[in-house]
C-alpha cells in the first residue's frame, strides 16, 4: 500500500519519495539530491547502523556542518530505531564531550578534520562505541579511541530493517543551554517533530515548488524545521554554511529561494545591505525566530520585499513553536507574538493555575502534540518545566483521570481581548545573543576553567545588533595582576564565537553577594546599566 501520510520522522522523506521521486530534496552549491536518492541513502545508513549493532533507542550524535551526510545521518538514525543528537558545529571539544557523555552516545558521525579536534576528549566518552567519518581515509583507532568506520562502509552494508518504533518514541535530543550552566537535552518524539512540521507548513502555506533556505544551525529546532516542513510537502531545501550576510543574499538570488527563516541579528545585517532585485520576485515569505525583530529592521525588510509576507514567531525548544502573528496583523499589532499555531493551545495562567483575565500578566503555558518528552536524565529540571495541567482548565473535563503534561515556559505574557498575545519578560536570567540562548553560568564556568580569575559574573545587556551582548565582570586571582588579553584569548579558544563576552570588566574583589551568600548578579548588572545607560535585562521573546 502506498504511504501518503507520515507518522514517523523519517517517513516525511519516504512519503515525498513515493509521490515525486525525481524532485529535488536537497541543494548544496552545485550539487543536488533527489527524494529517491535521499531515501536510498537513508535506507543504506540504516543497514550500516544495524550492522554496527545499534540497539533501539541508542543515541547517534552528528557533529558536522550542513551537508548531505548530515541530513542522511539524522533521518537514518530514526529510521534505524535510534535517536539522533545534532551538535552545533560551533561547539568546542569540551562541550561536545559533555553532550556525548550526558546522553550516552554510542555512535558519532563526524569528519576527519573535526575528529582531530575531538581526539583529546573522546577517550573520556566511555559509552562511545564507534565513529563514522564522512570523508577521508579511515585509519586504525589509536589507544583510547573507538573504532573508525567510513561513510561508504555503512551505506554499502547489507540492507536491513530498523527497529520497530511508534510515534511516541524518542526521535531526537536537542541540547539547549540551561539556567544552571550546563546544556539541557530536550527530548523530542517522532510525534513532536512530525506534528511540528505539519503545523508550520500549514500556516506558512508551504508547497512542493518551494525552495527553503537552511541558514540556521540544524541543532536548533527552528533550523531543523526547515528540513521537516520542506520534506512534508516535497519541497527543496538549500543548505548554506555562510560566513557573511552577503552570502545569504547571493544564495537566495541564485537558488530562487521562496522561504527564509532567520534570527534577528541576521535580519539586522541583511537589512543594511543592498538586495538583488531578483530576490523580491520569488521570496514568498520571511519568518523571524529567536527573539523580537526590531521595528526598524522589519520596516526596512518590508520596504525591500513588498511582495513577501512577514511571519513573526515565538517558541521554545521544549515545545518547538507556540505562536505566530499572521502577516495581515503586523501593521495593527507589531508588538504581538500572535496566537497559537495550528494543533496547539496557549494558555496564560496565574501562579495558582487559574486562567488570567484579558491583559493580566501571567505565565505562558503550551499544551498539545508539540510538548516534548522532558529533559534527558534530569528529573528536577523536567519537573520544573513540564507539569500537569490544572484539572479545572477548559479541555480538562472532570471525567479525565490521567493528567496532561504541558510546558510551563517561565515567560510572562498577556493576552488581549481579541486573543492576541504580547511578550512581557523572562523569569530566568538566560541571555539571548545572536539568536542563541546562553546561560550566564555556562560562560562563568569556562572563564573559571582558565584559572586566570578569582571571581566572575556574566550577564547580558541590550545590544542593537546582537539582541544582547555578554558582559563578564571578573576579579584577579589572588594577588596576581589579571592579563586581560590572555583571558580574552582563552575565551576565544574555549568558547563558540557567540558565547565570547563582548566586554570583560576587571574589578577588585570580592564581588557583591546577596543575603544568601551568592554572587549578586542583579546588582552588578544594575551597576553596568547605571554606568553605560544600557539595559541589563531582555524583553525579547524566546524562540
Amino acid at each position: 500500500m502506498t504511504m501518503i501520510e507520515a507518522t514517523l520522522l523519517h517517513e516525511l522523506i519516504r512519503c515525498s519519495a513515493r509521490r515525486t521521486p525525481e524532485a529535488t530534496a536537497l541543494s548544496s552549491g552545485r550539487e543536488s539530491m533527489s527524494y529517491a536518492a535521499l531515501e536510498q541513502a537513508v535506507d543504506g545508513f540504516v543497514g550500516g547502523l544495524i550492522g554496527l549493532g545499534l540497539e533501539r533507542g541508542e543515541r547517534i550524535a552528528i557533529y558536522l556542518e550542513k551537508r548531505f551526510e548530515t541530513i542522511v545521518a539524522s533521518f537514518g538514525a530514526t529510521a534505524a530505531g535510534g535517536v539522533f543528537v545534532p551538535l552545533n558545529p560551533l561547539l568546542k571539544a569540551d562541550q561536545v564531550s559533555y553532550i556525548l557523555r550526558d546522553c550516552n552516545v554510542r555512535t558519532l558521525v563526524t569528519s576527519s578534520e573535526r575528529l582531530a579536534l575531538l581526539a583529546p576528549v573522546l577517550p573520556a566518552c566511555h559509552d562511545l562505541r564507534q565513529v563514522v567519518l564522512v570523508n577521508g581515509q579511515t585509519t586504525p583507532a589509536s589507544d583510547g579511541m573507538p573504532p573508525l568506520f567510513g561513510w561508504s562502509e555503512l551505506l554499502d552494508a547489507p540492507t536491513s530493517d530498523g527497529h520497530r518504533v511508534i510515534d511516541t518514541d524518542m526521535a531526537a535530543i536537542l541540547y539547549t543551554s540551561g539556567s544552571t550552566g550546563r546544556p539541557k537535552g530536550v527530548v523530542l518524539s517522532h510525534r513532536n517533530m512530525v506534528a511540528g512540521a505539519k503545523s508550520v507548513a500549514s500556516y506558512l502555506e508551504n508547497r512542493a515548488d518551494d525552495a527553503l533556505l537552511a541558514a540556521l544551525p540544524l541543532s536548533f529546532d527552528a533550523g531543523f524545521s526547515q528540513l521537516t516542513t520542506a520534506f512534508h510537502v516535497g519541497a527543496r531545501v538549500v543548505l548554506l554554511n555562510y560566513l557573511l550576510a552577503q552570502d545569504v543574499l547571493r544564495t537566495m538570488a541564485r537558488e530562487s529561494v521562496t522561504g527564509l527563516t532567520a534570527v534577528p541579528p541576521l535580519y539586522i545585517q541583511l537589512a543594511q545591505l543592498a538586495w538583488p532585485e531578483a530576490i523580491g520576485e520569488h521570496l514568498r515569505y520571511f519568518a523571524n525566530t529567536g527573539g523580537r525583530m526590531p521595528r526598524e529592521t522589519l520596516a526596512a525588510l518590508r520596504q525591500r520585499l513588498p511582495q513577501s509576507k512577514p511571519f513573526l514567531m515565538y517558541g521554545l525548544t521544549e515545545a518547538f513553536r507556540s505562536t505566530y502573528l499572521p502577516p495581515e496583523e503586523v501593521d495593527r499589532r507589531p508588538d504581538s507574538i500572535g496566537k497559537a499555531i495550528p494543533n496547539a493551545e496557549i494558555l496564560v495562567l496565574r501562579e495558582d493555575g487559574s486562567a488570567c483575565a484579558a491583559n493580566e500578566p501571567g505565565e505562558l503555558v503550551h499544551r498539545g502534540a508539540l510538548v516534548g518528552m522532558g529533559y534527558w536524565n534530569d528529573h528536577e529540571k523536567t519537573a520544573e518545566r513540564y507539569r500537569p495541567l490544572p484539572a479545572t482548565l477548559p479541555g480538562r473535563e472532570p471525567g479525565l483521570v490521567l493528567p496532561e503534561i504541558a510546558v510551563f515556559s517561565g515567560d510572562t505574557v498577556r493576552i488581549d481581548e481579541d486573543g492576541f498575545l504580547y511578550f512581557i519578560g523572562r523569569r530566568d536570567e538566560m541571555m539571548k545573543t545572536s539568536g542563541y540562548r546562553v546561560s550566564p553560568t555556562e560562560v562563568e564556568e569556562v572563564i573559571y576553567a582558565t584559572r586566570l580569575v578569582g571571581e566572575c559574573v556574566a550577564f547580558g545587556v541590550d545590544h542593537p545588533a546582537l539582541g544582547q551582548a555578554i558582559v563578564a565582570i571578573v576579579t584577579p586571582a589572588g594577588d596576581q595582576a589579571l592579563d586581560h588579553a590572555a583571558l580574552l584569548a582563552e575565551c576565544r579558544r574555549r568558547m563558540p564565537a557567540y558565547m565570547v563576552p563582548a566586554e570583560i570588566v576587571v574589578r577588585r574583589g570580592p564581588l557583591p553577594r546577596n543575603p544568601n551568600g551568592k554572587m549578586d548578579r542583579k546588582a552588578l548588572a544594575a551597576a553596568v546599566t547605571a554606568q553605560t545607560g544600557r539595559t541589563a535585562t531582555s524583553n525579547r521573546p524566546e524562540a
